[in-house]
């Protein structure tokens, strides 16, 4: 999936080292309530182009993604959840027809600790050898939207990041 020569970039879309994706992220917050952020529908939406992501959360349920009557992005089952640490789950993405022939990959959220902050890791992996960047490109979007919504409590505002928002919808 990486060339040697290309420098590693997630725009570029060359940014995993073979089959895995990884980004951490500090955050001065609780576990709990990253965890609340990460599970929570309404929550959720404002950091994650306006997606809302429904489950009941335990182990063997699946989980939706999407704005119902707009878009559907992605499914799957959440195959570990340890709140407020731990949460591993296959991701399908559904977005476009490109993406939906990627195949089911799989998402892990660990949560750690650290001072008065939390160390976020998010592994995106099993990405097929022909990955579309579009699986796992929107991380640091995502992420950062998250971190600033808990550490300010206002949205990130890139183009991006209001994709699926009701004002651009």
């Amino acid at each position: 999936m990486t060339n040697p020569d290309v420098p590693v970039s997630f725009a570029r879309g060359t940014a995993p080292v073979a089959d895995t994706a990884v980004f951490e992220i500090f955050i001065k917050t609780t576990p709990s309530r990253l965890w609340e952020a990460i599970t929570d529908p309404q929550t959720r939406a404002k950091y994650s182009f306006g997606v809302q992501t429904h489950s009941d959360w335990t182990a063997g349920s699946t989980y939706e993604s999407g704005i119902p009557g707009a878009v559907d992005i992605a499914g799957g089952e959440n195959l570990v959840v340890d709140p407020p640490r731990l949460l591993v789950q296959t991701f399908q993405a559904r977005w476009s027809e490109e993406v939906l022939a990627q195949g089911t990959t799989r998402v892990t959220w660990e949560i750690e600790q650290v001072g008065d902050s939390c160390r976020l890791t998010v592994v995106h992996d099993q990405l097929p050898a022909s990955a579309n960047a579009e699986l796992y490109g929107g991380w640091p979007m995502i992420l950062s939207g998250l971190k600033t919504l808990l550490e300010t409590g206002k949205l990130l505002t890139t183009p991006g990041s209001l994709m699926y928002s009701p004002a651009q919808a």
